[in-house]
C-alpha cells in the first residue's frame, strides 16, 4: 500500500522518524535534479539538496497542507538554490567542456544539443529559470508553481515567457533556437 507524502508528514511528526526518511527516498531525484538545473554545478546541487532537506526536516511542522507535500518541497528546494548562489556570490556556472567536434555531422550532435541547452539555462537569469526548469522541465503546471513560488499565475506565465525568450537568445540563431516548448509559427 502506497502511503500518501501528507500521512508522512503527519507520522514523521507524531514521532516517526522512519517518515522523514521515506519523504527523502521518494523526493530525492527530483530535489537534485532541480537543484542542479538551478545551480549548474554538481557540487552544488548536491549541497543545495542537502540544505532543501535540512529546511524541510527544520520546517516540516509549517507544512500546513493546503498544497501538496511536492508544491512545497519545490518551494524550499527553489529557496535553498537561492541562497547557496547568493551565498556563493555568482551566477551560476556551467561546468561543460567546451565543444571540439568535427565540421561533419555527427551522431554526437544532439548530446551537444542538450549540452548548449543546459548551458543556456544557466544563464537565464534565476527567477526566470526556477519557473522554466518547474514548467518545462518537472512538468508542473501553472497554479503548482505560483503556489510553490507564492507569486501570481500571471507572474508564472511572464517569467515563463520572459525566460523562453532568454533561452531562445542565449541559444543563438540556429536549428535549435526555439525555447522549450514554445510553438513554430508559419509566416
Amino acid at each position: 500500500m502506497d502511503v500518501r507524502d501528507e500521512d508522512l508528514v503527519a507520522r514523521f511528526l507524531a514521532g516517526e522518524s522512519p517518515a522523514f526518511e521515506e519523504l527523502v527516498r521518494r523526493h530525492e531525484r527530483r530535489v537534485y535534479n532541480i537543484a542542479l538545473r538551478m545551480t549548474g554545478r554538481d557540487e552544488d546541487a548536491r549541497d543545495a539538496a542537502q540544505d532543501a532537506f535540512l529546511t524541510a526536516l527544520r520546517k516540516l511542522s509549517s507544512f500546513r497542507g493546503e498544497a501538496a507535500f511536492t508544491t512545497w518541497l519545490h518551494r524550499v528546494t527553489v529557496n535553498a538554490c537561492y541562497d547557496l548562489l547568493r551565498k556563493r556570490g555568482r551566477s551560476p556556472v556551467a561546468e561543460l567542456p567546451p565543444d571540439a567536434g568535427p565540421p561533419a555531422p555527427d551522431p554526437a550532435d544532439a548530446a551537444a544539443a542538450g549540452v548548449d541547452v543546459r548551458r543556456a539555462l544557466l544563464t537565464v537569469p534565476e527567477e526566470f529559470r526556477a519557473v522554466l526548469v518547474m514548467h518545462d522541465v518537472q512538468d508542473l503546471p501553472y497554479d503548482q508553481i505560483a503556489e510553490a513560488l507564492d507569486i501570481p499565475i500571471g507572474t508564472v506565465k511572464s517569467r515563463l515567457h520572459r525566460g523562453r525568450v532568454a533561452m531562445a537568445r542565449a541559444l543563438g540563431p540556429g536549428e535549435h533556437a526555439a525555447p522549450p516548448g514554445a510553438s513554430e509559427r508559419q509566416p
